[in-house]
């Protein structure tokens, strides 16, 4: 059974998924202050067991972004990633003013374009808008 449980998402919860699909290690405090801090966030269950997750971060006014979007590999296939994603895009769309336009951003994970231009993104550049940009800060 599938199950959805939104802002609960804990901290180990989160350092597990992350691992599982091999990103970068965080420290606990990081976790818990990017856990705090998100507008939104949701975790996805399989069988009790904690299989995706995914969270919203931004202002919440005029830019939001796609952060975080797992499912570990046993669950990859299941539509679990596209669940994830309706739900944070339906979350947007609900803290959207009237009248007005939220832009919804994310950085694609390399090889995983298909899946996000199937659900109605723009893959950058294009003729108005240029590449995403990025900088890693380590200290």
């Amino acid at each position: 059974m599938l199950e959805i449980r939104e802002n609960e998402l804990d901290a180990d919860t989160y350092l597990m998924l992350r691992n599982k699909v091999g990103w970068a290690k965080l420290s606990r405090k990081q976790a818990e202050y990017a856990l705090k801090n998100a507008l939104y966030s949701i975790c996805v269950y399989l069988d009790g067991r904690p299989v995706g997750m995914g969270r919203i971060v931004g202002d919440g006014a005029v830019v939001s972004y796609i952060q975080d979007l797992v499912v570990v590999p046993e669950a990859q296939k299941c539509n679990i990633g596209g669940c994830i994603l309706d739900k944070l895009i339906e979350y947007v769309k609900g803290i959207t003013e009237p009248g007005t336009r939220m832009m919804l951003c994310l950085m694609c994970a390399k090889g995983r374009e298909q899946f996000y231009l199937h659900h109605g993104f723009t893959a950058r550049p294009t003729d108005g808008l240029g590449p995403g940009m990025i900088i890693y800060i380590d200290k």
